[in-house]
């Protein structure tokens, strides 16, 4: 790491709180002076910008962790394939991303900063690049596949079954991202609901988002027939290769979908595993899929499966007072292996909780979730800095 990573972090102390205007600025310069790059973003830039910062805001973090951040950036170089990102583009954002380093930190911006900054940048652009390139990776930028059955399971819930146009290789407990020609460029991630079956065909739980881009579409107006773009599978809370332990799945909302894959796997691969599920919702409409669940019961001899669904006078955070006293309720779970799925505030609260009750770090696996779930949009810079929030993001695979 030829650049100094300290000089870095105290530049970047200075525009974070200028976030808003940064990421606007650098937009506003790419798109002037490379107009070709426009098609390649969304028509509503305002997620973008979010993201972006937030990126930059991961690299800066990651400086004094070099493996770390080679790991992030690789990821994010082989998921930026399926934008159509090539090689050529990079120096134009290198160039936009200085321009408006430069235009936000005013007079601390120094010959030694842009120095520093041009350099971080440059090993960014390689190991991006490079990962994007690899010879070793004989994935697709992107798979084409069908929606080949939609069932409307709740009010404000389908599951998809999608049929790959070609062979989707994953695990059970990945997630994908997925985009729709309804909504260019819009993608989002989403859990993948099955075990790899014989016909590759996969299956989405996807629960309507209110003032989502891309949800309401798939909820309310994607059909069978028509064909969705997926990104590569992501994610490692998968089940732990060979092991024996006693095993507890957390699942609230649609997070049922995660554990639904899992429980497959275990089904098919170890039925003889000793397996509890807790199965959550905010309310009885929201538990979902029971038939499956029933399915199986009965070809797992020792699987029990627990609802946790609070009366109507329980309020909001009912469900989650709800999982809490069960958990806390059995009191220990030393040795067990623990899976956690569903909205990201409960999934963060109860890995900590499970850690106080003796379940070890290494055992507790969850997508990684944003340090905040906060939606509303900041008015000023001073709202961004003091109250961060969740940003929809392009890659989950290192937010933990």
């Amino acid at each position: 790491m030829a650049f100094d990573p300290a000089v870095v972090r105290a530049s970047f102390a200075v525009v974070e709180r200028r976030a808003d205007h940064l990421t606007t600025f650098f937009y506003a310069h790419l798109f002037n002076h490379n107009p070709g790059l426009r098609p390649l973003f969304p028509a509503r830039m305002h997620e973008q910008r979010d993201r972006l910062f937030a990126a930059l805001t991961r690299i800066v973090l990651r400086l004094d962790e070099p493996e770390r951040l080679v790991e992030y950036l690789r990821a994010l170089g082989r998921d930026h394939r399926k934008f159509q990102v090539a090689p050529e583009h990079y120096p134009a954002v290198g160039a936009s991303l200085i321009a408006a380093l430069r235009q936000c930190s005013g007079h601390s911006w120094t010959p030694e900063t842009e120095r520093a900054w041009t350099e971080a940048y440059a090993m960014i652009a390689r190991i991006m690049t490079g990962a994007a390139d690899d010879p070793l990776d004989d994935h697709p930028a992107w798979w084409e596949a069908e929606v080949a059955g939609r069932r409307r399971a709740a009010p404000d819930l389908v599951v998809l079954t999608l049929a790959p146009t070609r062979p989707y290789p994953f695990t059970a407990g990945q997630y994908l991202t997925l985009t729709s020609p309804r909504t260019p460029r819009v993608w989002r991630p989403y859990s993948l609901a099955n075990a790899p079956r014989p016909d590759g065909s996969l299956e989405l739980h996807v629960r309507r988002v209110p003032g989502g881009l891309l949800s309401p579409v798939l909820v309310e107006d994607v059909m069978p027939g028509e064909l969705l773009r997926l990104g590569p599978p992501l994610g490692e809370a998968v089940l732990a290769p060979a092991s024996d332990r006693p095993l507890l799945l957390v699942a609230a909302g649609s997070g049922w979908g995660q554990a639904k894959a899992l429980l497959e796997q275990l089904t098919a691969e170890q039925p003889e595993r000793e397996a509890t599920v807790l199965l959550a919702a905010r309310s009885a409409a929201g538990q979902y899929d029971l038939d499956t669940v029933r399915r199986l019961l009965t070809r797992n001899p020792r699987l029990r499966v627990l609802t946790a669904t609070p009366d109507r006078s329980a309020g909001p955070d009912g469900s989650t007072a709800l999982l809490r006293r069960t958990l806390l309720g059995h009191g220990d779970f030393r040795g067990w292996e623990v899976h956690l799925s569903g909205p990201p505030g409960l999934v963060g609260e109860l890995a900590e909780l499970l850690l106080t009750l003796g379940a070890a770090a290494g055992l507790v696996r969850h997508d990684p979730v944003p340090a905040t779930f906060n939606r509303n949009r900041p008015l000023t810079s001073s709202d961004w800095f003091l109250d961060r929030r969740d940003v929809p993001w392009i890659n989950r695979t290192d937010l933990g």
